[in-house]
């Protein structure tokens, strides 16, 4: 529901809602799902721009993580790795315009294998976005042109949303760049570069 409600737009929510998850069973909790409910809140207090709370509960989601065993979480959390705590400290970062950090930490979690390329994508997407950001928007493009090729085959809400946040993060002193015009080009191959998708 956290996941759901920063998706929204409710991040305020979304930060009650993680925290409900965590402190409300807390004692019953294994190390895993706390790292992961704690990675859900940093995620919502990066997007209301809380830096300190976002630090806080992901390195509090760090610790939990290191914490695990085989046997410490139910099944179906056992997903949540190092791999996708990358992924969500990319997020954080880009959000808090850290691109740099989000750019290093978040490079972890794609592997291209073909086996997630919805994790894949949404990770790909970030590292392009921090990417331009930062002012490198050679190198954003080409991670948004390998996130397209990587969504082609997806159909969700949040893969579009994910592209037209980008699309918004290129200025038009980007859309003016050699770099641009060369992206744009391959990129209107791709159903989830054009405004109807």
């Amino acid at each position: 529901m956290s996941h759901q409600a920063t998706f929204l737009g409710r991040y305020q929510d979304a930060a009650t809602l993680a925290r409900a998850a965590y402190t409300g069973p807390a004692g019953s909790l294994g190390p895993t799902m706390m790292a992961h409910h704690l990675a859900m809140e940093a995620r919502a207090l990066a997007r209301l721009g809380d830096e300190r709370g976002c630090d806080l509960a992901l390195a509090e989601a760090e610790r939990r993580l290191s914490q695990r065993t085989p046997d410490s979480d139910p099944a179906y959390i056992a997903y949540f790795d190092e791999v996708e705590l990358a992924a969500e400290m990319g997020h954080c970062f880009r959000d808090l315009g850290r691109t740099v950090e989000a750019t290093e930490r978040g490079a972890g979690s794609i592997f291209g294998d073909g086996l997630n390329n919805r994790s894949d994508f949404f990770a790909t997407m970030v590292q392009a976005e921090s990417y331009i950001i930062h002012g490198e928007i050679g190198r954003g493009f080409d991670f948004a042109l390998s996130a397209l090729q990587l969504g082609e085959g997806l159909k969700s809400a949040r893969c579009v949303q994910y592209v037209r946040e980008f699309q918004g993060r290129v200025t038009d002193g980007m859309r003016r760049a050699m770099e641009f015009r060369g992206f744009e080009e391959q990129a209107r191959g791709f159903r989830l570069w054009q405004p109807a998708a």
